[in-house]
């Protein structure tokens, strides 16, 4: 599902557009969300920010993120309210509003009928302490909801069989990177990529919550030369040197060399920690026509499970909750593989095809990119590796918006992402147009995550 917030590497599509649109600072791979790659996909970006920005980064943000999801909060109109003992602390005026509306909408969707005794709750302890904590359940419903809220998710049709792992109890940096080699071993099942998130403690109006600073749990080196080339991923110079200043010593050397996970505790600084190699899998890209294709030596990850987005729910930011999806092809061979700031291979494989490069009237960089595609869908096929194309994701998404409306719920897309950054008019997701609403509960790309995962800040 997703691979980078681009358009990502993810369940179906979502970040790799973003990439292109916003000069590279959102991308995503994995069936959609990493495009990026939608959920079936994922998303990444770039940025910078200072460590120890901690959890005046999110007074900073939770503020705006809930007056962008509800106006009448920022406007300060009046909102329906349960009675409480008193009201809500003062320096967390939006977030009451916000935890009425969820728990309202998670006991109407799933009929758990009168929601005034949880609400009452809530508004108890948002009074006494500032914040609140979700029930497992609506920990559960809100991942989901959230998923089938992404405007830039293609393959949200699957929103509902999100397998979530509340994991809440855990602060420290090692614990929380050895959970999420576990997270990347639960998801890959052998090949039978399943949806995952694992959530970790929510920022508290007292501390910070944990985060994790690679944009996706798997990433590729981007070593630098001193001639300027990139050996590896450039999308990843700035976190590799990042994850050197760290302590880490590097792998081999070759253009996929897996990053360590570069993890912040709660009130802690970033630590690096490898990730075991039975906790990643990866398929070897092979061309079922073209023998000389092995040469190349290429592969790629078959988790795209993002790391930096934050899950809001109620108005609680969960600013370490990786998942991941399966990864639509293209989010691989159209974009992390070919995009010239990435692996850059469409000049290579138009050499080794034969191809006219003096001019682009001959398409080759069109032949070469679909050929790459090709090798990416047999590869995944050949290893036993859950993966989606574009033509097929694209008529589920329709089936998705059909199955939502008929339960009177309005579907919310983003033209520019939903639609595949190959063959587009040949999609029937090309020719219409989305309702562009945002809506919470939400995955949401903050600009001091993409800063982290770009590696520029001081240590």
């Amino acid at each position: 599902m997703p691979d980078t917030p681009q358009r990502t590497d993810g369940p179906a599509g979502w970040l790799d557009r973003a990439e292109a649109r916003d000069g590279g600072a959102a991308r995503g791979e994995g069936a959609g969300w990493d495009r990026g790659a939608a959920w079936g996909g994922a998303a990444s970006g770039d940025g910078a920010v200072a460590w120890g920005a901690g959890f005046q980064e999110r007074h900073d943000r939770c503020p705006e993120a809930a007056a962008r999801r509800h106006p009448s909060a920022a406007a300060g109109i009046a909102h329906p309210r349960t009675p409480g003992p008193r009201d809500p602390a003062p320096d967390t005026p939006e977030l009451w509003p916000a935890a009425s509306d969820f728990i309202r909408a998670h006991h109407a969707e799933e009929r758990l009928g009168d929601p005034a005794p949880r609400l009452a709750e809530a508004y108890a302890e948002i009074a006494e302490t500032g914040t609140y904590r979700h029930t497992e359940r609506e920990l559960t419903f809100g991942a989901r909801v959230a998923w089938r809220n992404a405007n830039r998710c293609i393959g949200r049709l699957y929103w509902n069989s999100l397998h979530v792992r509340d994991r809440r109890h855990l602060t420290a940096a090692e614990d929380i990177a050895a959970a999420c080699a576990d997270h990347l071993r639960g998801a890959s099942q052998g090949g039978r990529i399943r949806p995952l998130i694992t959530v970790f403690a929510p920022d508290a109006p007292d501390r910070p919550g944990p985060r994790i600073w690679n944009e996706q749990l798997i990433r590729y080196a981007g070593y630098v030369q001193r001639d300027g080339r990139v050996v590896g991923d450039p999308r990843n110079e700035g976190l590799t040197a990042l994850a050197r200043r760290l302590g880490w010593r590097g792998g081999d050397g070759t253009p996929f060399d897996v990053l360590p996970l570069i993890v912040q505790g709660t009130d802690d600084k970033p630590r690096c920690f490898d990730l075991p190699p039975d906790a990643v899998l990866e398929v070897p890209i092979e061309h079922e026509d073209h023998d000389w294709w092995a040469g190349l030596r290429l592969r790629w990850h078959a988790v795209p499970a993002l790391s930096t987005m934050c899950l809001e729910i109620g108005g609680i930011c969960y600013q370490a909750a990786p998942f991941n999806g399966w990864y639509m092809g293209t989010e691989i061979g159209a974009r992390n593989l070919a995009d010239t700031d990435r692996y850059d291979l469409l000049p290579r494989i138009a050499e080794r095809l034969g191809l006219d490069t003096t001019s682009d009237r001959s398409l080759w960089k069109d032949r070469a990119l679909v050929e790459l595609n090709r090798a990416v869908l047999y590869s995944f096929d050949r290893a036993g590796v859950t993966v989606t194309d574009h033509h097929t994701e694209s008529r589920r998404f329709l089936t998705h918006l059909d199955r939502e409306e008929r339960k009177g719920r309005t579907v919310g897309a983003d033209w520019s992402w939903i639609v595949p950054p190959i063959s587009g008019s040949a999609t029937p997701v090309f020719h219409r147009t989305y309702d562009t609403t945002e809506r919470t509960p939400a995955y949401v790309q903050h600009p001091e995550a993409l800063a982290r995962a770009s590696g520029d800040f001081l240590v």
